[in-house]
């Protein structure tokens, strides 16, 4: 294993993309702490003789002091995802999502943690009209779930030093199955609705909207786990698939779902449309995608006939929204 990073703390690793990333670290040989506050079910996680679960809140500092000692990384996927769910509650948003962070890379780094390694995203760029948006344009976030991830970038980088490296990626939108599984991203809300009512509705459907399959954004991470210190010291990288329209990921849901499936257009005067390239973690970290977003939609239709996902239209654990309300978070 490169650079002696054994032992892993990972910041929501039962969220939607730790609960793939935690068994792929555990089968790569590593060790790993997940801290998380398990608001989506206790059972995200198989019990593994290298993996300890504590459930706790980025918030209690205390707690933090006594878990990150011992660990040669942190990955920080921990936050309120997502502009609804932010705005259901900005406090709290604020407090987890901004608040929490600095301390959060000051008690690692005064624990010797090597390397810390933080999930921002590619939401930061706001709206370009640039055809490839890469990782030195001008950050222009529009919602306060997006200035709150470039503000954290902006603390991160002040404490990149040769003990310490920091590194931040910028996700697509995630897509794909997990054991904790959201169906309130596009790709998932997509082709559930279109498995369940064989109807989708798309509003407008020339908006960009990049993705990247669940498998490959693990992959991103063991990236730049493994990656040496001096290709991803104080660096930025943008991951994703292909920046494909709405209409292009409707058609792509209802061509693996089936033809029966009825395909609804109607006008929006939502005409945001993202893009981005993710050239330079090819160039510098030679990640590329390897998983379609065919793929994604593959997957959660095996899930939905093999019964994996019950109620997927009721059950709040799909909807972080919904989950937060019932929690009264």
């Amino acid at each position: 294993m490169e650079n002696n990073l054994n032992k892993i703390f990972i910041t929501g690793g039962a969220g939607y993309v730790g609960a793939v990333l935690v068994p792929r670290l555990l089968e790569e040989g590593y060790s790993v702490t997940v801290f998380d506050l398990m608001i989506y079910g206790e059972d995200v996680l198989q019990s593994h003789p290298n993996l300890t679960i504590i459930k706790g809140d980025i918030r209690d500092e205390h707690t933090l002091k006594d878990c990150i000692p011992g660990h040669d990384c942190v990955i920080h996927l921990a936050c309120i995802s997502n502009d609804p769910s932010f705005e259901l509650n900005p406090e709290l948003g604020k407090s987890i999502n901004l608040d929490a962070f600095r301390p959060l890379v000051e008690i690692s780094q005064a624990a010797s943690v090597k390397r810390f390694i933080y999930a921002s995203s590619s939401s930061v760029y706001g709206i370009k009209e640039e055809k490839d948006v890469y990782e030195e344009m001008l950050l222009e976030p529009l919602t306060d779930y997006s200035k709150f991830k470039a503000d954290c970038e902006t603390i991160l980088a002040e404490y990149q030093s040769p003990e310490f490296t920091t590194v931040t990626i910028r996700p697509a939108t995630v897509c794909g199955y997990s054991p904790r599984q959201r169906l309130d991203v596009v790709v998932n809300i997509l082709s559930n609705l279109a498995f369940h009512k064989r109807e989708i509705s798309v509003f407008g459907g020339d908006q960009l909207r990049p993705n990247i399959h669940i498998a490959d954004m693990v992959d991103a991470y063991l990236a730049l786990l493994k990656a040496p210190d001096e290709k991803i010291a104080g660096d930025v990288f943008n991951a994703g698939f292909e920046n494909q329209t709405v209409l292009e990921l409707a058609e792509t849901v209802q061509a693996v779902i089936g033809d029966d499936v009825n395909l609804v257009r109607t006008a929006s005067d939502d005409n945001r449309s993202y893009h981005i390239s993710s050239k330079k973690i090819a160039d510098k970290l030679g990640f590329k995608t390897t998983h379609t977003i065919k793929e994604a939609v593959e997957d959660l239709k095996t899930a939905f006939e093999k019964g994996l996902l019950p109620n997927s239209f009721e059950d709040e654990r799909y909807f972080n929204i919904k989950r937060m309300q019932s929690l009264k978070l």
